[in-house]
């Protein structure tokens, strides 16, 4: 039997409710496959921790953390820490110091879910968004100059590398190829005359390698507009961090909302865990009130599930979570339903378990 060790941060706000869920979920289809066991270690970091400590993990936390299969990660953000500090001092320190330099992202609409957008249905959203998740926008490179005075300037430098870019673009390209979907780059090569100029080379380079896979190219503010207006065009998309964590906001609000959305930051190779989260913030509003919606937990669960091989399990989920929308029985009120955040697992199990 197969065990996979897990290391659960829920963090701040709703995130260990939601988690919770994600993890009832995830040991019910190891209790129902019974070729594989979950191993759990949960580990305080957060918001939290930074008000007691100075800081968001401690200092040897990747080398604790490296040793285990995946990451499960729950929420991470608190009013009383600066978002700069609470995303740097854990999520980018992980995705960077793991390596997970895909961030991988559906954008789908689920039979049942709801969308603002006027007279589509689930076969007009069904995409996958391949994020750089390593360096670009978001390397964290630049300086302070001239603090505090009329001259102050903040340099930000996005740091994009041939190895980096084609990594990602290989990646993207193999899922097309392996699904018979089209690739779509998006950049701004008008705007930004060096790092996007250089994407967009490395793209038509790496295009060259997979004649079989339709490729297209938008710039980036085209792409919002379709997104909206078209989202059918779109099958698997690539692009750089920045605009990647853009779009896929833009792709969760118009594929059923934050509650259903999901991210995978993925080592492909597996030298180091990958890490599996809904993307929605620790909405410390509502956190405590048992309203937070899990199925975005539980949709990362699918994701982990399908990167440690187990598909017919993960393609079960997003059936069992499409049939939960489609009955509107046991839904969270962001859904238009009545349920407590602790009802949602138990009926997606019960629904697994007669697919």
């Amino acid at each position: 039997m197969k065990n996979f060790k897990i290391a659960v941060i829920a963090g701040d706000g709703i995130g260990p409710e939601v988690i919770a869920s994600g993890i009832e979920v995830l040991n019910g289809i190891a209790a129902l496959d019974k070729s594989f066991s979950i191993e759990l270690k949960h580990f305080p970091y957060g918001c939290n921790y930074y008000l007691e400590h100075g800081e968001m993990m401690p200092p040897n936390a990747l080398d604790e953390l490296k040793h285990f299969d995946a990451i499960y990660l729950g929420a991470v953000g608190d009013p009383k820490v600066p978002d700069h500090i609470s995303l740097g001092g854990l999520l980018l320190k992980i995705r960077r110091g793991f390596d997970q330099y895909i961030n991988l992202r559906p954008v789908k609409l689920l039979e049942g879910a709801p969308s603002p957008l006027v007279g589509v249905n689930p076969s007009d959203i069904d995409m996958i968004v391949v994020r750089e998740n390593s360096e670009g926008e978001y390397a964290n490179v630049g300086a302070r100059l001239y603090r505090d005075t009329p001259n102050e300037i903040a340099l930000q430098t996005g740091v994009f590398s041939r190895h980096g870019c084609e990594r990602v673009m290989r990646y993207a390209f193999d899922t097309a190829r392996r699904l018979n979907k089209s690739v779509t780059s998006i950049s701004k090569g008008n705007a930004l005359g060096y790092s996007m100029v250089f994407w967009d080379q490395i793209f038509d380079e790496i295009s060259r390698e997979y004649p079989d896979v339709e490729t297209h190219t938008l710039l980036v503010d085209a792409a919002a507009m379709f997104f909206v207006k078209n989202p059918k065009r779109f099958q698997v998309v690539v692009t750089s961090n920045l605009f990647g964590d853009i779009l896929t906001d833009l792709g969760a609000a118009i594929a059923g909302g934050m509650g259903l959305a999901a991210g995978a930051n993925l080592n492909p190779e597996k030298k180091f865990p990958s890490m599996f989260e809904p993307i929605h913030g620790s909405a410390p509003d509502i956190a405590g009130r048992s309203i937070a919606n899990p199925l975005a937990s539980i949709w990362s669960i699918s994701q982990m599930l399908d990167f440690f091989g187990y598909e017919q399990w993960a393609v079960k989920l997003i059936n069992a979570i499409e049939r939960l929308l489609v009955e509107k029985k046991t839904l969270t009120p962001d859904l238009g339903g009545s349920a407590r955040t602790d009802q949602i697992a138990p009926a997606i199990l019960d629904i697994v378990a007669n697919l």
